[in-house]
């Protein structure tokens, strides 16, 4: 491994991603946005390019998401 598609992966970083601390500490407020269908990504556009770019970030995302959206069905 040449650490070449760290390199790449990190060339390609969204300049607007908060990175991870930012983006935890408003996740209670992006999910509630979204579940309201309220322009969350539009009004937080840096945690929405964070989420698409951390896979660990967009797991604790979809959690939340799911967790006050109630049973699926």
């Amino acid at each position: 491994m040449n650490g070449w598609a760290e390199l790449d992966r990190f060339l390609r970083t969204d300049p607007r991603d908060v990175g991870c601390e930012e983006a935890m500490a408003m996740l209670h407020v992006y999910v509630e946005l979204l579940a309201q269908d309220a322009g969350a990504e539009r009004r937080y556009p840096g945690i929405a390019a964070h989420l698409r770019a951390c896979g660990p970030c967009s797991d604790d995302f979809e959690g939340l998401l799911a967790a006050i959206s109630g049973p699926a069905g």
